[in-house]
């Protein structure tokens, strides 16, 4: 008896340990009995039916990280790029999830990798490149309202990088460079024509007083003076010597008619006739005295 009662003892202590089950608070668990639905149950400690008439599998409702593979899809305009995204969602309801769909993870990595090749194939390589945030969305989406009926919510996707071929990754390139050239050449006109703006107001202001100008010309020669130049050229304007030009050596005014008379003096006398040279027609004096003979 005392055998029977030790049996039945220990028979006890073993179903209740198999019967005995404690989930985590992010943890919920779908219970079958016999096969049929029971529903979830959890977190906590529960008890189920021993010698396997109840049975149970636990569903976490932490976000899930999944890592989509690089897909190569070519874009509306006829690009062949390799993208790859992260998804990330939550089962929302255990019993959905267990139910629906006999792996959901497996069911929501292929549908997230299929979805992906479908919309960036509809895109363009510049506005996916532009507008990543617009297509981001549009694939969270369409991945929930398809995933919704296995219970499963998406809370975001992201496109992580989108591989291009060289080629286009060095006509990029290119372009790029070409457009900040441009951007360099308006920015240096601009400057230049506000730079034109200012001389011209700068030399109303100097041709009020001629000493202005002297003296930025002086200061001119200064900062040039002070880098260290073996060879400094200094322009003298011709406003500075034209009145020392106008005066004889004698220190008096040049009159017009000496100045005609100077230029007379200056002009070349008329080129002479070189011997032996004469002019046409006339012949040599030993041939005309043999002529007269």
């Amino acid at each position: 008896m005392e055998v029977l009662l030790a049996g039945l003892a220990v028979a006890g202590a073993l179903a209740l340990a198999t019967s005995l089950r404690i989930l985590w608070e992010y943890e919920r668990g779908v219970v079958f009995r016999l096969g049929r639905l029971r529903g979830a149950r959890g977190p906590g400690l529960i008890f189920l039916v021993p010698f396997g008439i109840e049975r149970m599998q636990r569903v976490s409702l932490r976000i899930v990280a999944m890592d989509i593979p690089p897909q190569d899809v070519i874009t509306r305009d006829n690009v062949s790029v390799k993208v790859n995204a992260v998804l990330y969602f939550r089962v929302n309801v255990p019993v959905k999830a267990i139910v629906e769909v006999e792996d959901f993870l497996f069911a929501t990595s292929q549908l997230a990798q299929t979805t992906l090749r479908s919309v960036i194939g509809q895109a363009e390589l510049d506005d996916l490149l532009a507008e990543r945030e617009k297509y981001n969305e549009m694939l969270r989406e369409i991945i929930d309202e398809q995933t919704d009926t296995w219970g499963i919510e998406v809370t975001a996707v992201e496109v992580k990088d989108i591989d291009l071929p060289q080629e286009m990754k060095r006509a990029m390139a290119r372009q790029a460079e070409a457009e900040r050239e441009r951007r360099a050449k308006v920015v240096n006109a601009l400057g230049e024509h506000q730079a034109s703006r200012k001389l011209v107001e700068a030399a109303k202001i100097m041709s009020a007083d001629p000493a202005a100008l002297q003296l930025r010309f002086l200061q001119t020669v200064s900062e040039i003076a002070a880098e260290n130049n073996s060879t400094t050229l200094f322009p003298i304007p011709m406003d500075l010597v034209k009145p020392f030009m106008s005066r004889s050596p004698q220190g008096e005014p040049l009159e017009p008619e000496d100045e005609e008379e100077d230029e007379g003096k200056r002009e070349l006398p008329p080129p002479r006739e070189l011997p032996g040279r004469f002019a046409k027609g006339e012949k040599a004096p030993a041939e005309r005295k043999r002529k007269q003979e």
